[in-house]
C-alpha cells in the first residue's frame, strides 16, 4: 500500500511536469533541435510505460530510502542523481548513435531529467511525510 500510494503521488507529478516542458516550454526547442526526428502522433503505450518504469525507480531508489531515512535532503540529492543518471544514459547513447545529435540538446536535456526528477522526489516525499503519513 505504501508504494502505490507513492506511486498515486508521485505519477501525475512527472506527467504534468513532463507535458509542461515538453508540450508548452521546450517544444520550440526541441522542434528547432531535432525536428525532422520528431513524429507527429506519440506512441502513447511507449510513453505510458516509461512513465510508470520511471515512478516505480524514484519510488525504490530515492523515496523509499529517503522517507525510512526521514531525510528531505536525501530526497533532493537521490532524485536529483537519478534523473542525472537516467538522462544521462539516453542522451550520451544519443550524442554516440545518432549522426548530427545535438550536443547542446543533450545538455538541456540532462539538466531537465535531474530538475524535473529533484522536483517530483521533493514533492512527493512533502506529501508523503505530511498528509500521507509515510
Amino acid at each position: 500500500m505504501r508504494y502505490l500510494k507513492l506511486f498515486l503521488t508521485a505519477l501525475p507529478l512527472l506527467i504534468i511536469l513532463d507535458v509542461l516542458w515538453i508540450g508548452i516550454f521546450a517544444d520550440a526547442f526541441y522542434q528547432a533541435a531535432i525536428g525532422l526526428l520528431l513524429t507527429d502522433q506519440v506512441f502513447w503505450p511507449a510513453a505510458f510505460l516509461f512513465y510508470v518504469l520511471y515512478v516505480g525507480a524514484l519510488i525504490v531508489f530515492v523515496l523509499d530510502p529517503a522517507l525510512k531515512a526521514r531525510s528531505f535532503k536525501k530526497a533532493l540529492t537521490l532524485g536529483a542523481l537519478l534523473g542525472f543518471t537516467a538522462y544521462m544514459t539516453y542522451d550520451l547513447t544519443n550524442l554516440a548513435t545518432i549522426e548530427g545529435w545535438p550536443l547542446f540538446l543533450s545538455v538541456v536535456d540532462i539538466a531537465w531529467g535531474t530538475v524535473a526528477s529533484l522536483i517530483v522526489s521533493a514533492v512527493t516525499y512533502t506529501i508523503a511525510q505530511k498528509y500521507l503519513k509515510l
